[in-house]
């Protein structure tokens, strides 16, 4: 796989008005949706955290401004958004303003944002539902209730607004499914976290600090053209791996320790999700290696089980079956296998789910369970695959050589037919790979 161009993608008008255009085929008379771009977060006081669009919005519009609402009905497109300001633009940049947006998307109607005020009873008249992602934004969630309860008063004029609010699954059922658009900006986010994680694998050694290995995983997805992590990096030396979300990465890298690094690079929106696990100094253990090579042979039958129709949860079991039985013939757990499975004994060690969904959020959209059943698995479709076992660095009833370890070997799984594509496997994860880069 080749290096993604450097240069920022042209913004590709067609591919988000056929995107908008299939949403309002999914509306009927009287429904109409309301989606709302993401807005700056104040970080402490007067400074703000970096702006990051909205994913959905994004997906739908392509729009990287700030406050925006875009509004469909199966007849009429329209969007709100920030006014032209020669003022405010020599501070923040230059915005799009409402006419070029309009002619982008070839929508119907724009109006500036401060006309929403005004306009929004208009909007909703007529319209007995409102799809709107409610409980994303309490202020917004207040706002609609309000106008929809104030409209329903004027029933006596003839007129009515939304009788009841829905979440719009049917957009995240769209982003389920990845174009081959997508898997291509999934395969560039890929290629970008390859040379982030190669590089602290040859890089680490004892002395360092947690953060330095954050550094160089930031340095070198900002080189070549990522915005930086599409989540928060986890680096987690020793005992800290026992720690699923661990994000201090404050403290030092001592020889003899494993670094567990869970981190992928954002690309246009898209993320990889990518966990390694390599020793400080240049060795494992035998110790590390009998825990890492369990861990190993779980996620290969587990890649290997990500096949069409396949319920996506009957991976996860799998491999719980599979951890819990390593674990009760090693001496880790006590009992059948039945029993330690029903009983849950298991999470001592193994608490988190085998995989997730994977896109423009790296726990990304759409439901796991359709009518009370766990999803079969589709074409097009990227999930995670990440096994781990964790031992609790304070329980003395696990040997001495064993505590402190946390394994968690992740990579992200294009489902295609009966032959899943994996397509962060050139991130070595092979004991004899990833020593030989320590040499």
């Amino acid at each position: 796989m080749k290096l993604p161009d450097k240069k920022i993608r042209e913004y590709n008008g067609k591919l988000y008005q056929s995107r908008i255009t299939h949403i309002q085929k999914k509306l009927k008379k009287g429904e109409i949706f309301l989606l709302f771009a993401a807005n700056h977060k104040i970080r402490n006081r007067d400074v703000e955290y970096k702006f990051r669009q909205n994913s959905d919005f994004y997906y739908l519009t392509g729009i990287t401004e700030e406050d925006s609402i875009l509004v469909l009905t199966s007849e009429v497109s329209g969007m709100f958004c920030l006014p032209k300001d020669k003022e405010k633009e020599i501070w923040t940049g230059i915005r799009l303003g409402k006419e070029k947006i309009k002619s982008m998307l070839d929508l119907d109607f724009s109006y500036d944002l401060s006309d929403w005020e005004k306009e929004k009873p208009a909007i909703l008249i007529g319209n007995h539902t409102l799809y709107y992602f409610f409980g994303e934004n309490p202020d917004r969630d207040r706002e609609l209730i309000t106008e929809c309860r104030n409209l329903s008063e004027r029933a006596r004029e003839g007129k009515f607004g939304p009788q009841r609010i829905e979440n719009p699954n049917f957009l995240h059922e769209e982003r389920l499914i990845k174009s081959k658009e997508e898997i291509t900006l999934l395969k560039n986010a890929a290629e970008v976290t390859k040379l982030g994680h190669m590089r602290i694998m040859r890089e680490s050694k004892p002395g360092m600090y947690e953060y330095e290995l954050e550094a160089l995983l930031d340095q070198e997805y900002l080189k070549y053209g990522s915005i930086g992590g599409g989540y928060g990096h986890i680096v987690a030396a020793g005992k800290n791996a026992c720690i699923l979300h661990y994000v201090s990465n404050d403290d030092i890298l001592k020889d003899g320790d494993l670094v567990l690094v869970d981190s992928g690079a954002e690309w246009n929106y898209y993320t990889a999700d990518v966990t390694r696990v390599f020793p400080v100094g240049k060795k494992f253990t035998e110790a590390q290696k009998t825990i890492y090579e369990i861990v190993l042979y779980a996620q290969k039958n587990a890649i290997r089980s990500s096949v069409v129709g396949t319920p996506f949860n009957e991976v996860h079991e799998k491999t719980v079956r599979f951890l819990a039985d390593c674990l009760r013939e090693m001496g880790f757990l006590k009992g059948s296998l039945e029993e330690i499975i029903d009983k849950g004994t298991y999470r001592k060690f193994y608490m988190h789910r085998t995989g997730h969904y994977l896109g423009m959020d790296v726990h990304d959209v759409g439901r796991y369970f359709l009518e009370g059943k766990s999803r079969p698995l589709k074409d097009g479709q990227v999930v995670t695959v990440e096994p781990g076992l964790y031992f609790d660095p304070t329980d003395d009833s696990i040997p001495k050589e064993f505590r402190g370890i946390g394994i968690r070997i992740e990579d992200d799984i294009l489902i295609h037919g009966k032959n899943p594509i994996n397509l962060t496997e050139s991130i070595p994860k092979e004991i004899s790979d990833i020593e030989a880069l320590k040499v």
